[in-house]
C-alpha cells in the first residue's frame, strides 16, 4: 500500500513502524473473511482493511472524528486477521498506534471516559475488584439481567499449593482477576508442574501484565507497570528461573511483547527482551516435557477417565492468533484420553476480549451467542479454554461447565 505520512509522524518510532506495516498491506481483503465485527456489521470500516485505511488517513494528516474512534473501538484486537493475512501485516500493533493517536485528539464523552477510568482502576487492583465482586454477588438477584451475567458464581478453592523445592524453578504471573474468579487455575498449574519436577515460584509484587491498561489507551501508565513487573521478576531470573509461566493466554500475549514495547528504553530494553523470551504459556512446557508428561500425567488420566468423555476446547484468540500457538492444548487433551468435539468457526472470538464485553456489550453478546451455538452443536460434556476472560464469558452463556484445561487435568489426577 502506498503511503504519504507526514514528516513529523515519520520522525517518530511509532510513525516509522506504522508506515512499514501500512506498506506491507496489499489490500487483498482476506482479513474481512475472518473478522468477527465485519461478519456481524457488514461495514467495511469495521473490518481490518477498513480500519487500516482509517489509520493511514489520520497518519497522513486527516483529522480523526468520533466515527473514527468508534470503528477502532469496535475492533476486538482478536488478531484473527493476522492469522489470515498472506502478507504478514502486523495489524495488532498498527491498531494500538492508531488508537493512541485518536485518544489524544478526539475527546470522549464524559460517560465513556468515566467508564474506562473505572475499569482501569477496578480490574487491575485485586483488593478493589474482590470487594466489588463480593458486593455484586450479595445484590445479584436484584440487578438487571445484563449485570447479573457479569457476576460469576464464586469458585471454591479445592486444591492446595504443592510444597516442593525442585532444582528446576519457574516464575508465574498471578493475574488481576483470575485468583478471584477462578483461584484453582494457578494452583492446578503449580501441581501439574510439580508432577513434572518443576517448582512454580509466586511473585507477590506482580498481578497485572499491563494489557488492560494498555488497551484502554493508557499506554504510558501501562509501560510503568510493565517496568515494575520486570523489576520484580529480575532477581529470580538472575538466580536461574528458567521460564515465566502464564495460565491466561491474554497475559501471555502481552508479556511476550514487552521486548517490543520497551525496545527504545535504554534502561529496560535488554531486560524486557529477556523477559519476553522466557515467557511461555503453560501448554508450551508440556511440548518440551512429553516423556515425563506421559508418565506422570497423561497415562494416569487415561487409566481413570472414560474415553467417551467429550470435551470442547475453545482456543482463545490470544493463544491461536496473538501467540500463534495452535493445536498444542488439543494434543495435550487427546494425549490424556479425552474425545475432542468439533467447533465450527473455531477461529472466531467469543466476545470477551478484555474489557470489550463491558464497553461493546451488544456486539460481545452476539459473538457469545454465535460461539455457544457452535460449541453446543457437537454436544460436549464440558468446555475447556486457556484464558480467564474467555472462561467467564463462555460460562455466562451456557449451563455446561467451563474450566481451564489445567484444572481439568489436575482434577482428573486427584
Amino acid at each position: 500500500m502506498k503511503t504519504n505520512l507526514e514528516i513529523e509522524v515519520l520522525n517518530t518510532r511509532e510513525g516509522k513502524e506504522a508506515n512499514d506495516i501500512l506498506r506491507s498491506c496489499v489490500h487483498c481483503g482476506f482479513c474481512t473473511a475472518t473478522c468477527p465485527t465485519y461478519q456481524i456489521l457488514g461495514d467495511e470500516l469495521d473490518s481490518p482493511r477498513g480500519r487500516i485505511y482509517l489509520i493511514k488517513e489520520l497518519l497522513e494528516g486527516k483529522k480523526p472524528t468520533e466515527a473514527t474512534q468508534l470503528h477502532l473501538d469496535r475492533c476486538l484486537t482478536c488478531r484473527s486477521c493476522e492469522s489470515t493475512c498472506p502478507s504478514g501485516v502486523q495489524y495488532g500493533r498498527l491498531v494500538d498506534i492508531g488508537r493512541n493517536i485518536v485518544e489524544k485528539t478526539v475527546p470522549r464523552r464524559i460517560g465513556d471516559r468515566l467508564k474506562r477510568n473505572a475499569l482501569n482502576q477496578i480490574i487491575t487492583r485485586k483488593t478493589v475488584f474482590r470487594s466489588l465482586i463480593t458486593a455484586g454477588r450479595l445484590v445479584k438477584p436484584v440487578l438487571p439481567k445484563v449485570l447479573q451475567k457479569k457476576i460469576p458464581t464464586p469458585q471454591k478453592v479445592v486444591m492446595s499449593w504443592p510444597e516442593s523445592n525442585h532444582p528446576r524453578k519457574m516464575l508465574f504471573l498471578d493475574g488481576c482477576v483470575q485468583p478471584i474468579l477462578a483461584p484453582n487455575i494457578n494452583i492446578a498449574a503449580a501441581r501439574l508442574l510439580d508432577r513434572l519436577q518443576v517448582s512454580l515460584i509466586p511473585t507477590s509484587k506482580i498481578s497485572c501484565c499491563g494489557a488492560v491498561t494498555y488497551h484502554l489507551n493508557k499506554q504510558t501508565e501501562s509501560l510503568d507497570s510493565i517496568k515494575q513487573n520486570i523489576d520484580a521478576w529480575w532477581p529470580h531470573i538472575e538466580q536461574g528461573a528458567e521460564a515465566i509461566i502464564i495460565t491466561a493466554s491474554g497475559c501471555g500475549t502481552m508479556i511476550k511483547e514487552y521486548g517490543h514495547l520497551l525496545l527504545d528504553d535504554p534502561q529496560y530494553a535488554a531486560k524486557a527482551k529477556v523477559v519476553s523470551g522466557l515467557t511461555k504459556d503453560l501448554c508450551e512446557v508440556f511440548t518440551h516435557e512429553v516423556k515425563l508428561a506421559d508418565e506422570k500425567i497423561f497415562n494416569p488420566i487415561k487409566r481413570k477417565v472414560p474415553l467417551a468423555q467429550r470435551v470442547a476446547f475453545h482456543a482463545p484468540c490470544s493463544l491461536q492468533h496473538g501467540q500463534q500457538i495452535k493445536g498444542v492444548v488439543e494434543r495435550i487433551l487427546v494425549s490424556a484420553g479425552y474425545d475432542l468435539t468439533t467447533i465450527e468457526d473455531a477461529h472466531l472470538c467469543c466476545g470477551s476480549a478484555g474489557t470489550y464485553s463491558l464497553l461493546q456489550a451488544d456486539l460481545s453478546e452476539q459473538l457469545l451467542k454465535n460461539k455457544i451455538n457452535n460449541i453446543s452443536a457437537d454436544s460436549p460434556d464440558l468446555i475447556v479454554t486457556a484464558n480467564i476472560g474467555c472462561l467467564t464469558q463462555l460460562q455466562s452463556g451456557t449451563s455446561t461447565r467451563v474450566m481451564h484445561w489445567a484444572e481439568l487435568l489436575e482434577e482428573a489426577l486427584d
